[in-house]
C-alpha cells in the first residue's frame, strides 16, 4: 500500500489547519486571563475598589473637610460628592498611573520571557498577537477605572445618603440627574485614560521594558499636570491629555458647554491612533529570532 498523500489531501489539511489557526480573539482571552491571574493586578484592583470606602468614612468621623477640592464641601451633605471628589483627585494624578500600571508590561512580559519566538512562529500572526494585547490591556483599563467610579459612587450612597447635588455652577440637581451627571463625568475622563493606556503600549513595544513601560507615561502626564498648574499657553494645554480628563466640568455648569469635551475627545483620538500604529509598525518589523 502507498502511503503518499495527494497534493488535494496536503491542501484540505492545510486549509483546515489555517483555519483553526488562533486568531485576535484568543489572543485577547488569553491575555484577559493572564492579567486576572496577575497577583499585582488583583492587589492594586482590590486597593483601589477599596479606598473610596476607606476615605468617605474617614471624611465622616472628622471635623475638617478638604474645602479646597471641588465638591469637598459638599462630602457630609449628599453622596454624589464622594465619586466626584474621587474623581477630580484622580484624575490629576491616579488615572495615568492605572493606565500605565496596566498597559506598560503587556508587550514587554513576553520579551522578558522569550516567548514571542514560540508563539509568532507556530501559533498566531503579529498582527493577532499586537491588536489582542492591546484590546486587553485597554479594556482591562477602562473597566478599572470605571469600577472605580461606580465603589466611590456607592461609598457616598450608602455612607451619607442619595440627597439632591450641587452642580459646578452650584444649581441644585435632583438624585436622579444627579446619578447621570456622575456617569457622564466618568465616562468622559475614558478618552484620556486610554490616551495614557496606549503611550504605555508603545513604550512597552519600543523599549521591552515593563519599568519604563509603566515609568514613561507616568512622567508625561506628571509633566503635564505641573505646565497645567501655571498661568501657560492655552493652546498647549488643551492638547495635553490631563486637560481632556477635566473637560467633563463644563458639562456640569450652568449654562452647560461641551466643547472643552469635544476638543479633548478629538485630541485623545489622536494620541491613541498615532502610538498605536507606531507601535505596531514597530511590533510588526521585530526581529523574533532571539525569543
Amino acid at each position: 500500500m502507498s502511503s503518499a498523500t495527494s497534493p488535494d489531501t496536503r491542501a484540505s489539511a492545510g486549509t483546515q489547519q489555517s483555519a483553526r489557526r488562533p486568531g485576535l480573539g484568543a489572543v485577547y482571552a488569553v491575555e484577559m486571563g493572564k492579567l486576572v491571574r496577575q497577583t499585582r493586578v488583583r492587589v492594586v484592583s482590590l486597593v483601589m475598589l477599596v479606598a473610596p470606602w476607606v476615605f468617605i468614612l474617614l471624611v465622616l468621623h472628622q471635623d475638617r473637610l478638604p474645602l479646597e477640592t471641588l465638591y469637598g464641601r459638599y462630602l457630609k451633605i449628599t453622596g454624589f460628592a464622594t465619586p466626584m471628589v474621587v474623581l477630580v483627585t484622580a484624575a490629576q494624578w491616579l488615572l495615568p498611573l492605572i493606565a500605565s500600571f496596566i498597559s506598560g508590561d503587556m508587550f514587554s512580559s513576553d520579551d522578558n520571557h522569550g516567548t514571542y519566538k514560540t508563539i509568532l512562529t507556530r501559533s498566531v500572526t503579529r498582527g493577532a498577537v499586537y491588536w489582542g494585547k492591546v484590546l486587553a490591556g485597554l479594556s482591562a483599563t477602562v473597566l478599572l477605572v470605571l469600577s472605580i467610579g461606580a465603589s466611590a459612587l456607592a461609598a457616598g450612597l450608602v455612607c451619607v445618603g442619595a440627597q439632591d447635588f450641587i452642580s459646578v455652577g452650584s444649581t441644585l440637581v435632583t438624585p436622579g440627574a444627579a446619578f447621570g451627571d456622575v456617569a457622564i463625568s466618568w465616562l468622559s475622563v475614558v478618552p484620556g485614560v486610554v490616551g495614557f493606556a496606549s503611550i504605555a503600549l508603545f513604550v512597552s513595544v519600543v523599549t521591552r521594558n515593563s519599568v519604563l513601560g509603566v515609568v514613561v507615561p507616568v512622567v508625561v502626564g506628571l509633566v503635564c499636570q505641573m505646565y497645567m498648574f501655571l498661568n501657560a499657553w492655552d493652546t498647549v494645554r488643551h492638547l495635553m491629555l490631563n486637560w481632556t480628563m477635566i473637560a467633563w466640568r463644563g458639562l456640569l455648569d450652568d449654562p452647560s458647554y461641551a466643547t472643552p469635551l469635544e476638543r479633548g475627545i478629538l485630541v485623545s483620538l489622536v494620541y491613541i491612533v498615532v502610538f498605536l500604529a507606531a507601535g505596531y509598525l514597530v511590533f510588526r518589523r521585530r526581529d523574533i529570532k532571539e525569543g
